[in-house]
C-alpha cells in the first residue's frame, strides 16, 4: 500500500510509491537516478498538486544542515531542505541577515523559492531574487550548478517548480545583520488605505495590510529598519485616522497574539520582527485554504476597488486577506518577473466548494488585470490561465525539456501547463 502524506492544511493527500528521505548527498543522487518519476516535498505549505507524484516522493530534510558563509562575496551556501528560522538564526549569530522574509519562517528555503514565495516592501523582491547559485540533482543523478554569473539559464532555474531537479544547495545573498521594529495599527478605514495605498506601502521597509473587504477597515502591519527608514513623522497610516494597536494582536481577529513576533514598536532582530509569526508556534491548525495574485503594481488600485466591491461576497468564506508588495526581479516564472507587484492574498475557510463560488468571482475580475496566481496556493483558473503574461515562458519550457527530457520530474501538475512535446 502506497504511503499517505499529506499537506500542512490537509486539504490534499499524496499516494506516493515511495517516500525517500535521504541522509547524504550521495544517496540523493542514487536514488534520483534509479526513479523513473520522482518529485520533491519542502516542508508541505502548498495547498495544490504542484508536489504530487505516482511515483517516488524525496524529502531533502534529512540532508545535512549546512550553511557556508563567504564574507568576501556576501553570500551563504544553504541546505535547501533547512527551515527559514534555522538559517535566519544561524545567520544572525554569525552577524548577518536576509534581506527579507515571508509571514511563515516555518517553511523551508528550496520551497519558498521554487513557488515565487515572498515577504513585503516596495523594494524587496521575493525570496527567489535573493538567490545566486542553484545545486540540483539532475534526472541522470548528476550534480548541477549554475550561477547568475555563468548561467543563461540562471534566471529559469530558481522559480522552477520542482520540474528541472532536485535542488539540494542554494547560495544567496546576505548582509550585515540590523533591527526591525513592528507598528501595528488598528481600524484604518479601508478605502482611505485603498486612495492611499502607494503611501501605506512606502512608509516602512515591509508593510502589510489585513482586511475582511466587507467590515470598512483595515490593519496595517509597518516594520522599518531602526537604521533610518522609520518615517513617523509622516506616518500616512495616522494620517488616514489608524490607530497604534496598545497590545499585541493577531493578524486574524479574535486569534491569540501570543504566536506573533514581538509588535509595540520595540526594536529587535530582523528574523524576530519580518515573519509575523513565532517559529516555535504553530500559526493555526491548518484548518483553512489559501490564494494569493500578484497584480501589475500599475494596475493595484483597480484591484483592490474590485476586490473591495466583492467584500460582502468574500466575507462569509474568508478568514483574513493580506495585501502586500513586491519588487521586479528577472526570474522567468516569477510571479514578480518583469514588474513590480501587488500581492493579495486569502486565507479562506476550509470549505472547498464554498470557497470556490467566491474565488472564481475573484478571478474574473483579477485575471483580465495581468493577475498571476501563486504556484503553491488554491485557485479555479489557475496558473494556466496567467500563463501567457510570463514573457518566458516558452524559455522555461526549453529548460525543461532540455533538463529533463524522459519527465522524470513531471506530474500532472506540471504537463498542465507545459505539456510535452508530441
Amino acid at each position: 500500500m502506497n504511503d499517505v502524506i499529506r499537506n500542512w492544511a490537509s486539504n490534499v493527500e499524496f499516494r506516493p510509491a515511495h517516500v525517500h528521505r535521504p541522509s547524504t548527498l550521495d544517496e540523493l543522487r542514487r536514488i534520483v537516478s534509479e526513479c523513473r518519476s520522482v518529485r520533491v516535498l519542502g516542508t508541505g505549505h502548498s495547498f495544490n498538486r504542484i508536489a504530487d507524484t505516482s511515483g517516488d516522493m524525496v524529502l531533502v530534510d534529512g540532508l545535512p544542515p549546512e550553511i557556508h558563509i563567504d564574507e568576501e562575496a556576501h553570500t551563504a551556501r544553504v541546505a535547501a531542505g533547512m527551515r527559514l528560522a534555522d538559517i535566519a538564526a544561524r545567520l544572525h549569530t554569525a552577524g548577518y541577515a536576509l534581506a527579507n522574509l515571508p509571514s511563515l519562517p516555518h517553511i523551508s528555503l528550496a520551497g519558498a523559492c521554487a513557488t515565487g514565495t515572498h515577504g513585503s516592501g516596495d523594494k524587496n523582491q521575493g525570496l527567489a531574487g535573493m538567490v545566486r547559485a542553484v545545486q540540483m540533482i539532475g534526472a541522470g543523478g548528476d550534480l548541477i550548478e549554475l550561477t547568475r554569473e555563468d548561467s543563461a539559464d540562471f534566471p529559469g532555474s530558481v522559480v522552477a517548480l520542482g520540474a528541472l531537479g532536485i535542488v539540494t544547495n542554494l547560495t544567496v545573498n546576505i548582509e550585515p545583520t540590523y533591527n526591525v521594529a513592528q507598528h501595528v495599527y488598528e481600524q484604518v478605514p479601508l478605502d482611505g488605505f485603498i486612495e492611499h495605498h502607494e503611501e501605506v506601502f512606502g512608509s516602512g521597509y515591509s508593510v502589510s495590510a489585513f482586511t475582511d473587504w466587507a467590515g470598512g477597515h483595515a490593519a496595517i502591519w509597518r516594520k522599518v529598519r531602526v537604521s533610518g527608514d522609520d518615517n513617523d513623522n509622516e506616518n500616512p497610516v495616522e494620517a488616514l485616522g489608524g490607530r497604534r494597536a496598545t497590545q499585541a494582536i493577531h493578524p486574524v481577529p479574535g486569534m491569540p497574539a501570543e504566536n506573533c513576533t514581538e509588535q509595540g514598536a520595540a526594536p529587535g532582530p530582523w528574523h524576530e520582527r519580518l515573519p509575523h509569526f513565532r517559529p516555535e508556534f504553530t500559526p493555526s491548525s491548518g484548518r483553512e485554504l489559501q490564494s494569493e495574485f500578484f497584480v501589475p503594481r500599475a494596475a493595484a488600485a483597480t484591484a483592490l476597488a474590485a476586490i473591495r466591491k466583492l467584500g460582502q461576497l468574500i466575507a462569509p468564506v474568508l478568514q483574513i486577506s493580506e495585501v502586500r508588495t513586491i519588487a521586479a526581479d528577472d526570474l522567468w516564472l516569477s510571479p514578480s518577473s518583469g514588474r513590480d507587484s501587488l500581492a493579495i492574498h486569502f486565507t479562506w475557510i476550509a470549505d472547498r466548494t464554498a470557497v470556490e463560488l467566491v474565488l472564481k468571482a475573484v478571478e474574473h475580475e483579477l485575471l483580465p488585470l495581468g493577475a498571476r496566481p501563486h504556484w503553491g496556493k488554491f485557485y479555479t483558473g489557475g496558473p494556466a490561465a496567467a500563463l501567457e503574461t510570463y514573457e518566458r515562458a516558452d524559455g522555461f519550457r526549453r529548460l525543461r525539456d532540455t533538463f529533463d527530457p524522459a519527465g522524470k520530474f513531471r506530474n500532472p501538475f506540471i504537463d498542465r501547463l507545459f505539456p510535452p512535446a508530441p
